[in-house]
């Protein structure tokens, strides 16, 4: 959101947190496609003329159906094993996400694709999203997990932030890795995506507002959005039912 709103100031941007699911790394595929769908159904109602996917797990589970299903277009994402592979010096990359977009179809083929000659090495880590949750961004706790995880595999020289909830650790996984690694986030060319299509099909300037809405507790939530934000921002709560899918 903070790539888009810097590339679209004058775009409203409503934000939707699925809190009461998170996290969607180890839930079943049938679960988070449910829960794509209807997430991206309603917001589509409350108006929006494109729907960005803001989840690696999700994107993978669901960007297909969603693209079906959704009259407006569906932006996706997922991580950046391209560039990392384009960024490496010593072949060693490492990527940082959840278990569910680590098993999926679409990151074993980035893998196949790109990764020939590099050795990639997955790294699930959800715990860092519980942190990024709990707003926890520069705890001792959140250091020795990321510090836990990187003494897991051999000296990587890149590392890929392949959940949206790690962007915040960037400063930290940084430091934890030390200044010879590139940490590669996706955001800016999610972003970037999402501004051509914006052009595309003339989304209306408007006065740059931001809503956020969360299915979890916003007591709960906004603690860690400003946090993650760095500044108060409108917070509602909304319940979503989960979609009726016809599971393929």
């Amino acid at each position: 959101m903070r790539a888009i709103h810097e590339r679209l100031p004058d775009t409203d941007l409503l934000y939707l947190a699925d809190s009461a699911y998170c996290p969607y790394g180890p839930r079943p595929l049938s679960e988070i496609r449910d829960r794509a769908l209807a997430c991206g159904r309603w917001l589509v109602d409350q108006g929006a003329r494109i729907v960005v996917v803001a989840c690696n797990t999700a994107t993978a589970a669901a960007i297909e159906l969603l693209r079906r299903e959704l009259p407006v277009p569906v932006v996706g994402m997922e991580p950046g094993v391209k560039p990392a592979v384009a960024a490496t010096r010593n072949g060693k990359v490492a990527v940082l996400a959840t278990s569910g977009t680590l098993a999926s179809d679409r990151f074993r083929s980035l893998v196949q694709a790109y990764a020939a000659g590099v050795e990639v090495y997955p790294l699930a880590c959800p715990d860092l999203v519980a942190q990024v949750e709990a707003g926890e961004l520069q705890s001792d706790q959140t250091r020795n997990l990321i510090e836990q995880h990187l003494a897991t595999v051999p000296e990587v020289d890149v590392i890929v932030l392949g959940c949206t909830h790690f962007p915040p650790l960037k400063p930290l996984i940084a430091t934890c890795a030390g200044s010879h690694v590139t940490v590669i986030d996706t955001g800016p060319a999610v972003a970037a995506q999402t501004e051509r299509i914006a052009r595309q099909i003339n989304v209306p300037a408007g006065s740059g507002t931001i809503r956020c809405a969360t299915t979890g507790d916003p007591q709960l939530v906004a603690p860690a959005l400003y946090n993650v934000w760095g500044a108060p921002l409108p917070l509602v709560g909304v319940q979503i039912d989960s979609a009726v899918v016809v599971h393929e």
